[in-house]
């Protein structure tokens, strides 16, 4: 993951991440494919969750998946044998300073990763380097400023503020997702196109209500409870009733809404 990375390395969060991955396979992967032959750098990998999505929609390309963190390439690794996947290659990266030479790759693809990133044109910049010229950029992520909910809290909104606070503490930005173009054409990118992605959940939508509502976005928000002992961005009070109204949107006749973006663009 990033410099900073806010959720952690719990078993926790990977378990959130396979289930983020899981939900969202249709609505951000269905477009997502590479020819035959085709070499594929993805740039902060995790615990894997969208690497065998990538490698299983496109069986002829090859990939090399990399990330700074030893613990979740190993968990990566693991998922890919589980899986039966073989057209994946990891690696011990750093995605600001790669080792791989110029034009090494015919695609990237970075997601829920820039997030993270204090400079995120920089990070383009050094993957932009590794791409050959006429290969293509893929880069999706979320922007938390787009969730809305029905019935709709206060307290809720709290809780989430605090994870976009911390998140730029930790020098990224959880709203993102809304710069994806800017920051695509400050990196030098050509014809960038940005198509939103819009999430949305309601009773006759169960799969969504259990798979991103609650086990994904919540999931995610209420793991910051351990962050908070030494924070005072929110009480404790108004913490524990926000998430409580979370799980309530995933509830008979609650609703959910959110956003991602997928951006695409060619060296």
């Amino acid at each position: 993951m990033g410099e900073g990375y806010v959720h952690g390395y719990t078993p926790e969060e990977g378990q959130r991440l396979h289930n983020q991955a899981s939900a969202l396979t249709d609505l951000l992967h269905f477009d997502t494919l590479y020819p035959v032959g085709h070499k594929v750098l993805e740039a902060g990998c995790g615990v894997g969750a969208q690497t065998v999505v990538l490698a299983k929609h496109s069986p002829g390309a090859r990939f090399v998946a990399v990330d700074i963190s030893e613990e979740t390439l190993a968990q990566a690794k693991g998922l890919a044998e589980t899986k039966g996947i073989g057209n994946v290659q990891f690696q011990l990266q750093d995605i600001n300073t790669l080792s791989f030479e110029d034009d090494s790759f015919d695609h990237v693809f970075v997601c829920f990763v820039l997030e993270h990133m204090s400079d995120p044109v920089k990070t383009l910049l050094e993957l932009k380097r590794v791409l050959k010229d006429g290969g293509t950029m893929t880069v999706i992520e979320g922007d938390h400023g787009s969730a809305y909910f029905h019935p709709d809290s206060k307290a809720a909104r709290k809780a989430i503020e605090c994870q976009i606070l911390l998140q730029a503490r930790s020098g990224g930005n959880a709203n993102i997702g809304r710069s994806l173009y800017p920051l695509m054409v400050q990196a030098g990118f050509t014809d960038p196109y940005v198509t939103p992605r819009v999430i949305y959940a309601d009773d006759s939508r169960p799969a969504l209500v259990e798979g991103f509502t609650r086990n994904t976005f919540t999931a995610m928000v209420e793991g910051l409870r351990h962050k908070l002992a030494d924070e005072t961005l929110i009480d404790q009070k108004t913490f524990d009733q926000g998430i409580r109204d979370l799980h309530r949107t995933a509830e008979p006749g609650g609703t959910f809404c959110y956003t991602f973006f997928k951006g695409q663009a060619v060296k």
